[in-house]
């Protein structure tokens, strides 16, 4: 950044008049939020809790046989949960699947609008460039105190298939030595002024120097700088952008490091699952990765063009700061502007992972707090649908699995011999394979720490305290933090 750019933010930055005013949905809506998903989760227990008594007092208990293998004995019962009890569990699940198929319908019917076509109209002219030339790329790297990942990150982006034309560290407070490694190794440097804003704000700062400067043959990856690419990563995305006009962005698919014990094992199944889903669904997108994503320029100068107008934020933004979670926030925009996504196989991603417990915890509460407040900024249109009813079954999912865990404890402490009932071993069975078989590319470790299943129903019991846990902050009010891992710290070396 030269003198005259310096200066330039530095007055920006100032001027009280032009002062970036973060923008924040009402509390109220954020509680109201926090209400509806609670509420259907309750009433959905509630149907269920009251069908199952219904039916329990009609049914007539079978009492249990003892049986023998060798040398042990045990008890076995051969009673099944009463027919009504199968039929309704039959169409919740007939239920789900036309859900799911309905908000597919939705999605594609999404990428129709006239939102981006109207907001082209108001987009300053580039430079005139000559039809089917080659798309230029600009990879944009934020970076808070990365000296130690860095490096890593550069790397893989200099051992990419296809070569990016513009490599930009943007170096945000750093008070380490990020600024060098990027220099060093052969990166453009940008450091944010007086940017409050962490990572949305840091973007937002370049994103205002570049953008004027492109046209619709421009293309501008956002990537981490935790991250390492697979080497196709570019090749693959920018080629799909180049032969599909009407593509917005290409996410990557992320997978987790090596290292850190069982809670990296943990994450690293948790990741894998996710690419399967991404896999199944032919590459349609749930969120934009915030860990690697290209997007057209012309697309961002969209989102900066809407913000305030049919989407949340201010105008000339391209990144919402009041946002906890930037890259859910930035995928709900495009997809309310009829944007179209995909996240291909091949552009892969491999990304740092929670090496602790406490770590793990503020990431996932901002997360999932930022994907709540994200719900409540945007309300419930077709664009939130999918996330509306993705809030709604992780709220099931977490009272169904707590009350689990203490039907487990209350029938352990009732009875003094267990019960074994083969309906709901062959259940556990296939709960298990499924369990194994989703993560069986990870090699042993996966598989093992599946197949045990107790390692990973805790960790499940974790991130959905979190979640309650954020139901509960909003409910009261409380506010939210970012939260940083410490590379240095976190792999034993000094700053």
């Amino acid at each position: 950044m030269n003198d005259k750019e310096r200066h330039a933010l530095e007055a920006f930055a100032a001027d009280d008049a032009y002062r970036v005013t973060v923008t924040k949905p009402s509390l109220l809506f954020d509680r109201v939020t926090v209400l509806i998903v609670s509420g259907i989760v309750v009433v959905i227990a509630l149907i269920i809790a009251a069908l199952s008594l219904l039916v329990a007092d009609r049914a007539e208990p079978q009492p249990p046989v003892e049986k023998s293998l060798g040398p042990l004995n045990f008890l076995v019962s051969a009673e099944m949960p009463p027919s009504e009890i199968l039929l309704a569990t039959a169409l919740v699940l007939i239920a789900v699947a036309l859900a799911a198929v309905l908000f597919e319908g939705i999605d594609a019917l999404l990428t129709v609008t006239k939102r981006r076509e109207l907001l082209g109209v108001f987009r300053s002219a580039g430079p005139n460039r000559p039809p089917g030339a080659e798309l230029k790329l600009t990879v944009l790297v934020p970076a808070h105190n990365e000296e130690v990942s860095l490096p890593e990150t550069l790397r893989t982006l200099g051992e990419q298939t296809r070569q990016p034309d513009r490599i930009i560290v943007v170096a945000d407070n750093c008070s380490d030595g990020t600024v060098d490694v990027a220099l060093t190794m052969g990166a453009e440097v940008f450091e944010t002024v007086n940017n409050a804003h962490k990572k949305g704000g840091a973007l937002n700062q370049v994103l205002a120097r570049i953008l004027p400067r492109t046209d619709s043959h421009d293309v501008v990856m956002v990537m981490d700088a935790d991250t390492s690419l697979n080497p196709r990563f570019l090749e693959v995305g920018v080629g799909r952008l180049s032969k599909d006009p009407a593509l917005a962005a290409v996410g990557g698919i992320f997978y987790g490091e090596d290292g850190h014990g069982f809670i990296g094992q943990m994450q690293r199944n948790e990741y894998n699952r996710y690419s399967r889903q991404l896999k199944s669904r032919h590459g349609r997108v749930f969120v934009l990765t915030g860990t690697a994503s290209i997007f057209r320029a012309d697309v961002l100068l969209d989102v900066a063009a809407a913000r305030g107008v049919f989407i949340p934020g201010e105008t000339g933004r391209v990144y919402d700061t009041a946002a906890l979670t930037e890259d859910n926030e930035l995928t709900l925009a495009l997809r309310s502007l009829g944007g179209s996504m995909t996240s291909p196989q091949e552009c892969r991603d491999t990304t740092e992972l929670m090496p602790t417990w406490r770590n793990l915890w503020v990431q996932r509460t901002r997360w999932m707090r930022g994907a709540l407040e994200n719900l409540a900024a945007y309300g419930f249109t077709g664009a939130t649908l999918r996330y509306w009813g993705q809030q709604i079954g992780l709220g099931y999912g977490t009272l169904a699995l707590y009350l689990f865990f203490i039907l487990m404890i209350v029938t352990a402490l009732s009875v003094d011999s267990w019960i074994w009932f083969p309906f709901w071993v062959i259940v556990g069975i296939i709960f298990i394979f499924e369990r194994v078989a989703t993560v069986w590319a990870d090699g042993w470790r996966a598989r093992l720490t599946a197949l045990v299943i107790v390692p990973e129903l805790i960790y499940q019991a974790f991130l959905q305290a979190v979640f309650a846990k954020c139901l509960f902050d909003i409910a009261l009010g409380r506010s939210s933090s970012w939260g940083h891992v410490d590379h240095a710290k976190s792999n034993g070396a000094t700053p």
